[in-house]
């Protein structure tokens, strides 16, 4: 086995990997992993993912999983300020593609070499197959690397210490699925673990037959990757089933407590539409059309699924009504203070990332790295004046302060918008009587009608072993 001292993690990487649990806290509303237990505690591992949101993919994957992971990145993403100098520090690997050259050919020995190293030395690997970042809810056909990478760890002799006795390469796919994922503060995400790919029938075949191995191996895991993900027609497709997995939630509350149900039921939602628009394209429409009216006058009406099924009970709303505007009166003072520390960088990030009109599956990447970038430059210009008005006094009460008041503020700010949202919901209830009675009458109907067209699709077809 390999020894302790070789498996200690280096000081880099926890550094890393505690600044990537700080960045996905604090970008995402919620983070939720599912499958954790099946992350092997040791021995060589590569994680495959879907690649859907650029550098935060691989930021939640290092904050969620147990184990440190040495990223495959491409090799340009060095030479970038800031990015570069996250990748050195998570101990990525480069990777040279063909359109990063200009189409000429590729020599990614030294890849090949640097990944074996590490897993012989019983490491972990991160490696996105589909190449590229893209936002589309699908995907992407799988690059064949992560195969060979995998196969040919098993067969290269060369450089590997010959007292090595390890486990073979366990291969396990993770879907990653978002919602709002550009969106600070308001976007989510769903990490889902899944069944590590069967490799032992590839690998022991002889190597004459290794392309038929790499084919094989990247099909398993192109399978693998697709059921654990949420594959819709487009953006908007994918935005319609997370609003009815929204009414699921509020009608079925027992059967939506765990995030492997709620991720679940989505997939089987959007595999049932990809079917139904083929079999049942007039009802389908019908459907789509009912549910985006609806989630339209809920969204003007300022209230969510959760408000409709709660109700507005009198004595519920004054102890509401209190509590909230006693947190805000008394939290005021504080989240001001947070405001004037950070509302220089905060308003630069802002800007700056307006002005590179990033595409939806980078915003959320260009918003960190900009902000790494511009915060700690807006918070030295913040000190510098401090320091002059007040002297080292004042300048020790604002680095003090700089952090707390941050987080307080950020959470202030929310409290205080989701206050706005509720008295407007609550305003046009009390307005129109009858509008919380007829949003669940059609609510209600909404998922009669789904769960009657789920009844028409094949099992194996919301299973996602069949087409």
């Amino acid at each position: 086995m390999a020894s302790a001292s070789a498996l200690a993690e280096p000081a880099a990487s926890r550094l890393w990997r505690a600044l990537a649990r700080f960045l996905a806290a604090l970008f995402y509303r919620r983070v939720e992993v599912v499958g954790l237990e099946r992350v092997p505690p040791s021995g060589p591992l590569i994680v495959a993912a879907n690649h859907q949101q650029g550098l935060m993919d691989g930021v939640l994957l290092a904050a969620a999983l147990p184990r440190r992971l040495r990223p495959i990145a491409k090799a340009p993403l060095f030479r970038y300020p800031v990015i570069g100098q996250l990748a050195r520090l998570s101990g990525a690997i480069p990777v040279h593609r063909r359109q990063d050259l200009g189409g000429g050919s590729v020599d990614n020995e030294a890849m090949f070499s640097a990944a074996w190293q590490a897993l012989w030395r019983g490491e972990a690997l991160l490696i996105f197959p589909e190449g590229m970042s893209q936002g589309e809810p699908a995907l992407m056909p799988l690059r064949t690397g992560t195969a060979r990478l995998l196969l040919g760890a098993d067969r290269e002799g060369g450089g590997r210490p010959a007292t090595t006795l390890l486990p073979p390469t366990t291969l396990l796919p993770v879907g990653l699925m978002f919602h709002e994922p550009g969106t600070f503060r308001v976007g989510s995400a769903l990490l889902l673990v899944g069944q590590a790919v069967s490799t032992g029938d590839l690998r022991a075949l002889p190597a004459a037959e290794s392309d038929y191995a790499v084919r094989q191996l990247t099909e398993r895991l192109g399978g693998a990757l697709g059921r654990l993900i949420v594959e819709a027609h487009d953006r908007h497709t994918l935005e319609l089933v997370h609003a009815a997995e929204a009414i699921w939630r509020e009608e079925m509350p027992d059967a939506a407590r765990e995030g492997k149900d709620r991720a679940a039921w989505r997939q089987r939602a959007a595999r049932a539409h990809r079917y139904l628009s083929e079999v049942e394209p007039a009802r389908v429409a019908a459907l789509r059309s009912r549910l985006e009216r609806y989630v339209k006058d809920l969204e003007l009406a300022g209230l969510t699924n959760r408000d409709l099924s709660q109700g507005y009970g009198a004595f519920a709303v004054l102890r509401y009504g209190l509590r909230e505007g006693l947190a805000l009166a008394l939290g005021l003072p504080l989240a001001l203070w947070g405001v004037v520390n950070h509302v220089v960088p905060y308003q630069a990030t802002a800007l700056a990332v307006r002005a590179l009109k990033p595409e939806p599956d980078v915003l959320a990447t260009y918003k960190v790295v900009v902000g790494l970038l511009l915060f700690p430059l807006g918070w030295a210009l913040e000190g510098w004046i401090a320091w002059r008005l007040g002297g080292g006094t004042v300048l020790g009460a604002f680095l003090v302060s700089l952090l707390p008041t941050g987080f307080f503020a950020l959470s202030w700010t929310e409290r205080l918008d989701r206050v706005r949202r509720e008295a407007r919901g609550l305003l046009a209830v009390l307005v129109d009587r009858d509008l919380r009675g007829h949003l669940l009458g059609r609510r209600r109907a909404i998922m009669a009608e789904f769960q009657h067209l789920l009844r028409l699709v094949p099992e194996p077809v919301l299973e996602g072993t069949a087409r």
